[in-house]
């Protein structure tokens, strides 16, 4: 058992080191935002676009890597999109306008996409049912890491460095990456079990996964939360350090604590649900949510103080923990066959909206009310997926 247990942890370990790729593309530099403004001489919002291109990218590269890894296997395109990757890293350091840089981001979020699309699909490879929903648990606890640690080193990288320096630093990881993969995983999907189709049929079957209502309702379950969570992100930079005057180094703590309460929000939903079911737990966890986002536009009208501001974001950001275990794991459990496809879409889904969701915070201004009410929207979008479009699994 103990073996099990720690071929298990191994596991998770690396998946989850490849999971959080995707947010460490986002999260690394997000302290540097304010400077890449002003060094690339453009205004805020315009900035805040890298942030959607990189959002945007992830979202069309699993849309690429799902199907392809349905029929040629995880491993290879797992592989290809991590050198990939390390070239739009450079390419990003390099940039000498805000348009380059777009580009750059664009492709460095396509290429980034492999590592989270795989790693879900190499998980259902392997286990289903509750097995399935610990095991996300356990993969968010290892790719939670990436939100809390890399705000803080990218914080403590621009008192050596300047914003290119921060995504020379991603191309180094992508390399260690690449090597970890090629000496600790193997492939988890037998070619019997591979689409034998033509490319062309795999990528057909995106469209069979979309039609799927309950994995669909549970997809934009997910994919809402996943908005609110990146509207978060791509705002606070510019509420915290610019409205409430903290130093990027003071953000990343407090960007670090709500990734902590992430985490634990992902333990707890897994552990519920053994008790409860994924089902109950996720509509106890949509309430939650709803309730700490209201909490936090209160605030925002009635512009309280920052401890406030903090408490309303550690459990807006922790509920989104608890909800995308268990909506990841349902939807998941229902598409076994093309665990690949399924995974890309919600991976598409969940960045899309975020990619769309991180402007709408600065429409007349970023503020600490337009974050809030962003958030607040997306949640109570994501509830009313769950009630209208999800069905409740027979067995939950």
């Amino acid at each position: 058992m103990a073996s099990a247990s720690s071929q298990r942890l191994g596991y998770a370990v690396a998946l989850g080191l490849l999971a959080g790729l995707g947010p460490l593309c986002i999260d690394l530099y997000l302290p540097a935002l304010p400077s890449l403004a002003a060094d690339l001489a453009t205004p805020t919002a315009t900035a805040q676009l890298s942030l959607t291109a990189g959002l945007a990218g992830i979202g069309l590269g699993q849309l690429l890597f799902g199907p392809l890894s349905d029929k040629y296997g995880r491993l290879r395109p797992l592989m290809i999109s991590l050198f990939l990757f390390f070239a739009a890293s450079i390419a990003c350091a390099l940039a000498q306008t805000i348009d380059q840089l777009l580009i750059a981001r664009l492709l460095q979020g396509i290429f980034g996409a492999g590592g989270s699309v795989l790693s879900r699909a190499m998980a259902r490879d392997r286990y289903s049912g509750h097995e399935l929903t610990k095991f996300f648990a356990l993969l968010m606890l290892v790719n939670g890491l990436a939100p809390i640690f890399a705000p803080i080193l990218g914080g403590l990288l621009l008192t050596l460095m300047n914003w290119r320096g921060l995504f020379l630093a991603l191309a180094v990881i992508a390399l260690a990456l690449l090597l970890m993969t090629r000496v600790t995983l193997q492939e988890s999907l037998v070619s019997t079990r591979r689409s034998q189709g033509s490319l062309w049929s795999a990528w057909a079957g995106l469209g069979q996964v979309i039609a799927h209502r309950p994995f669909m309702g549970f997809c934009l379950t997910q994919g809402f939360m996943m908005a609110g969570m990146f509207a978060y992100i791509g705002a606070s930079p510019f509420v915290l350090q610019l409205v409430y005057g903290l130093s990027p180094q003071a953000f990343s703590l407090c960007f670090a604590a709500n990734g902590l309460g992430l985490i634990l929000g992902s333990q707890t939903g897994a552990r519920l649900s053994g008790r409860w079911g994924e089902y109950r737990v996720l509509r106890g966890g949509l309430l939650i949510a709803v309730i700490a986002a209201s909490g936090l536009v209160i605030t925002g009208l009635a512009q309280l103080a920052l401890p406030w501001v903090l408490l309303g974001l550690w459990f807006s950001i922790a509920s989104i923990g608890v909800i995308t275990v268990n909506a990841s794991s349902l939807a998941m459990q229902s598409q076994g066959h093309r665990a690949g496809s399924a995974s890309a879409v919600i991976g598409v889904t969940g960045f899309t909206l975020g990619g769309i969701a991180v402007p709408v915070t600065s429409l007349g201004g970023t503020s600490l009310l337009s974050m809030t009410l962003t958030l607040l929207g997306c949640y109570l979008l994501a509830t009313t997926m769950f009630f209208c479009v999800a069905r409740r699994p027979e067995n939950s």
